[in-house]
């Protein structure tokens, strides 16, 4: 068996002391340019915003929405909840909190934060802050009218396995990009998202 089938293997088993060692293990910032070298990021000063991928305690089920198919950005999409900090927000770990509780119904007083990871730089323009964190207690998702078609959850030994992802690319504004995606199922999970996630999973231990 290869090493790397060995380490995804080895992550299969759920434990949030695993994310905490994972937390801590260095890593570098992450762009939507990693697989496109050749491509120039835009120079305008990048808008901070916040994600929040928070995991159930009972078996690692990871919290993720399909964006409503008539918003103005991004239809129809894959994304963990969150959004751009606002005025209101102290941090990207409060624009996270705020943005899951409008978008998933979930409260913040059942999130454990366990540690945030490098800032994504996405070509949209925004410097996306994960914030990894665990569920305590019983949760039932509800999805904010005309901004969340679904919510719904993918398992741990799936997000949290790097041998589930693979390189694709498409046509984007004439030019070919190519993005990491992780699907399954109906669920399509590619572009940021994804890279985010192959991040955390990549430094998961043995």
């Amino acid at each position: 068996m290869s090493l790397d089938a060995q380490r995804g293997r080895a992550a299969l088993t759920w434990s949030p002391d695993r994310l905490v060692k994972a937390l801590a293990e260095p890593a570098q910032p992450t762009s939507d340019f990693d697989l496109n070298p050749g491509q120039t990021p835009p120079v305008a000063s990048l808008r901070p915003a916040g994600v929040l991928i928070a995991f159930h305690e009972d078996d690692g089920r990871l919290v993720l929405t399909k964006r409503a198919s008539g918003l103005r950005h991004h239809p129809g999409q894959i994304a963990l909840p969150g959004g751009k900090v606002d005025p209101i927000d102290t941090d990207e770990t409060a624009a996270a909190l705020r943005e899951a509780h409008e978008e998933v119904g979930l409260p913040s007083a059942q999130v454990e934060v366990l540690g945030l990871m490098p800032a994504h730089r996405t070509v949209t323009g925004f410097a996306i802050t994960p914030v990894v964190a665990v569920i305590r207690g019983p949760f039932t998702p509800v999805a904010e009218p005309g901004e969340v078609e679904e919510v719904f959850t993918l398992p741990y030994d799936h997000v949290c396995d790097p041998t589930k992802y693979r390189v694709e690319g498409r046509i984007w504004r004439g030019v070919t990009r190519r993005y990491h995606v992780a699907p399954l199922g109906p669920y399509y999970l590619w572009g940021a998202t994804a890279r985010i996630l192959l991040q955390l999973a990549s430094r998961i231990p043995e």
